[in-house]
């Protein structure tokens, strides 16, 4: 593969993954892993959300951020460690620092229906806020739709990397996935934050991979290899799907979980609010993340310590203070 550094994302189109047809299917398999072994982000299109769901979702989103503070707080439980419900102002910091995130946000999780999976006595139930009372429908729409779009990508990952197609369906079935809407809220007077207070510290993500809304909007920001900052943007019809630190661990590097941020907006822009929603794609707790044998070579060697899914991702959270140890 050329190691060439990018100047932009590349963009690729999820129905030639569906369409059946073995040539446009072969190369979107390719174009991909050659994206996440490059860069660890592609800008993607025919995901499955039409544009009606994705208003309706943000109509619901700006609604709930826009209550009182005091409103807010009444959904946020803090002995859930942040894993469902309102996680306030400033409480999420990236791996390595104290200064909270310019942030505020809330955790939407799995509903298991399935009442012989003992998955579903890991997971706390959902938390509705009642002053949006169509929240539930349009959150749990995206969350289903944008968690078969990541099914998909996966199984493109899997061909790539010589597995099964169907290598990580099990393993994803149920899984600990989370859809975050999050507003970097309006800062009236920047000289009232710490200096070094950001919108989102420059960090990589826990999870396999994670399919985001709202990325057409300035401020995310990818760490080239070469250590030059580059913008991500998305076309309306488009989400940005990256590596996680879990996928990365598992290809033992060979697929890139790429650092990026959400830098501040220009000073005098810094009093308006900006949106997105990710949705983190995680696998089930007992999942292994040993090294995959085909990604272990003499020039390779293994990187990484054994451990599973749900014990990393806990480490990971006590990191980002959101639980205790």
């Amino acid at each position: 593969m050329e190691e060439k550094l990018l100047e932009v994302i590349p963009s690729l189109d999820l129905a030639d993954f569906r369409s059946g047809d073995p040539e446009r299917k072969a190369r979107f398999v390719q174009q991909l892993g050659e994206a996440y072994q490059n860069i660890g982000f592609v800008a993607l299109k025919n995901h499955g959300l039409t544009n009606e769901q994705t208003e309706k979702l943000y109509s619901d989103v700006k609604s709930f951020f826009s209550l009182p503070d005091d409103v807010k707080r009444q959904y946020e439980k803090p002995e859930l460690a942040g894993q469902r419900g309102y996680v306030s102002k400033g409480k999420e910091h990236a791996k390595g620092r104290n200064t909270g995130d310019l942030k505020e946000f809330y955790h939407v999780g799995q509903e298991v229906d399935d009442a012989n999976d003992p998955i579903k006595s890991e997971y706390p139930d959902n938390i509705w806020p009642s002053e949006v009372g169509s929240f539930a429908d349009t959150s749990l729409t995206t969350y289903k739709t944008l968690e078969s779009a990541g099914k998909d990508v996966l199984r493109a990952i899997a061909l790539y990397l010589q597995l099964p197609e169907n290598y990580f369906d099990d393993k994803v079935r149920n899984g600990n996935s989370i859809l975050r809407p999050i507003h970097y809220y309006p800062i009236e007077n920047p000289d009232e934050v710490p200096a070094d207070a950001v919108r989102a510290a420059e960090h990589g993500d826990i999870n396999l991979i994670t399919l985001l809304m709202g990325a057409s909007a300035d401020g995310l920001q990818v760490l080239r290899r070469d250590g030059k900052w580059i913008p991500i943007t998305a076309l309306p019809d488009q989400i940005v799907v990256n590596v996680g630190d879990m996928l990365q661990r598992l290809t033992n590097g060979v697929l890139k979980s790429t650092i990026h941020r959400v830098v501040n907006p220009p000073r005098e822009k810094m009093n308006s609010s900006r949106y997105s929603i990710p949705f983190f794609m995680h696998p089930r707790s007992e999942m292994s993340l040993a090294a995959l044998d085909s990604c272990v070579t003499p020039d390779n060697p293994k990187k990484e310590a054994d451990i599973t899914a749900g014990e990393f991702l806990n480490e990971r959270l006590i990191e980002l203070g959101l639980k205790k140890k």
